[in-house]
């Protein structure tokens, strides 16, 4: 039996990650950055009012004061936008909109609110500094800076800086594209109702959606055909377009047996037991001329699920560009005494709690059942119990693996 390390090893070794492709700005959210963007120019490009208010020269107001205001005539006003230079006076004020170029010779802004008066003139009675209430040229950004690194995660600030230094595209690490296929002649559509002896297809959505929360782009193939001729002209189309597939209901007993023969001729597929539990079943082998990466799981949706994130999650973080591709793990106590299988690493559903201490506790969901889903859709956690750790006593700590975010 090999153990997780091993198996996935072997799996991660297998992730290739795809070329770079140039995308829109406006669809590189959530992707990694694949160059350096380089500022051609500064950020802002010239000075602007931060605040409604007037512009005028600092020295004209150093002294101002409630026993010595300084009175300025108001000789026009500059709109955001405006195109056209504006050259101030000594002694002089200019209304300016905020993000309004300042006049020339202007080097400050006294705020709306700090001035008495309005229209023709204005009564100032305190001092504003220079540089007050104004973005500077270049500022934020120099001409020459690396506004967006090679490897940053693009969010919605990063699109911003991107639009913000005038760049409409970027090289980005693409999404990988992943076909999820069902096999198992009990299974139906959840457009049907089940007959005697025939469940709903659970694992083609739970593992779809389970991929697109990984950064896949997702085709849910649905049921696949029980013929092994259709079968395997199935796979073989989802090879030429996917950067890695998955098989549910295709690992463990004689219907595996079946699956790796019919898709013998597209390469060989490495049936193995994992030490781990549940989903000890697994099915691993580069297949077609691309050698894509093609997973063969559990028929059963929690183990399906549990073998996704362990396994195959990792592998999509790595053609995704990730450096870690691993979930965040904490420490936490237990709350319950827990058995494990000697021999086999233990992955709980669980559910992860604060005391009023902010440490971290943890309850255990579902039991010994591996069966129930309901337990699972609870989780925001799996707990992680060692191969060689049978008993873990309550108040233990555990090491706790973060699931996907609630909102």
């Amino acid at each position: 039996m090999r153990s997780v390390a091993e198996h996935l090893d072997r799996l991660l070794a297998s992730a290739l990650t795809p070329p770079p492709v140039r995308v829109a700005i406006s669809e590189a959210q959530g992707l990694l950055c694949a160059e350096e963007v380089v500022a051609s120019a500064a950020l802002p490009s010239f000075d602007q009012a931060a605040v409604d208010g007037y512009a005028v020269r600092s020295v004209d107001v150093v002294r101002a004061s409630s026993d010595n205001p300084v009175v300025m005539p108001v000789v026009g006003e500059i709109e955001a936008g405006v195109r056209t230079p504006h050259r101030l006076q000594p002694q002089q004020a200019v209304f300016v909109a905020t993000g309004a170029p300042l006049p020339t010779v202007a080097d400050t802004v006294v705020p709306r609110s700090a001035v008495a008066g309005g229209g023709a003139r204005i009564t100032i009675t305190r001092p504003v500094p220079s540089g007050s209430y104004v973005r500077r040229t270049g500022e934020d950004v120099q001409p020459g800076d690396v506004a967006v690194r090679s490897g940053a995660f693009i969010g919605a600030a990063q699109v911003g800086l991107l639009a913000a230094v005038g760049r409409s595209k970027v090289l980005v690490h693409p999404r990988p594209r992943l076909s999820v296929i069902s096999l198992g002649d009990e299974l139906v559509d959840v457009a049907r109702t089940p007959g005697p002896g025939q469940v709903y297809d659970v694992n083609s959505f739970a593992l779809a959606a389970a991929a697109r929360d990984a950064g896949a782009d997702v085709t849910r193939v649905g049921i696949a055909p029980g013929d092994a001729r259709r079968l395997r002209d199935l796979v073989e189309s989802r090879l030429l377009v996917s950067e890695a597939v998955v098989l549910a209901g295709a690992a463990g007993g004689h219907h595996a047996e079946v699956v790796v023969e019919a898709l013998a001729e597209f390469g060989t597929i490495d049936q193995t037991r994992v030490a781990m539990q549940p989903g000890s079943a697994q099915g691993f082998g580069l297949l077609g001329q691309d050698r894509v990466p093609t997973f063969l799981l559990p028929a059963n949706p929690v183990s399906a699920l549990v073998v996704f994130e362990v396994m195959v999650r990792p592998v999509l973080r790595v053609m995704l560009g990730r450096r870690n591709p691993y979930r965040r793990t904490v420490t936490a106590r237990t709350l319950e005494p827990i058995a494990s299988p000697a021999g086999r690493r233990q992955f709980l559903r669980g559910q992860l709690l604060r005391d009023d201490d902010d440490h971290y506790l943890v309850h255990i969901l579902g039991g010994g059942g591996t069966h129930l889903l309901a337990s699972l859709a609870e989780a925001n956690c799996l707990v992680l119990i060692d191969e060689a750790t049978t008993d873990v006593p309550v108040g233990s700590e555990v090491d706790v693996s973060f699931l996907a975010q609630r909102a």
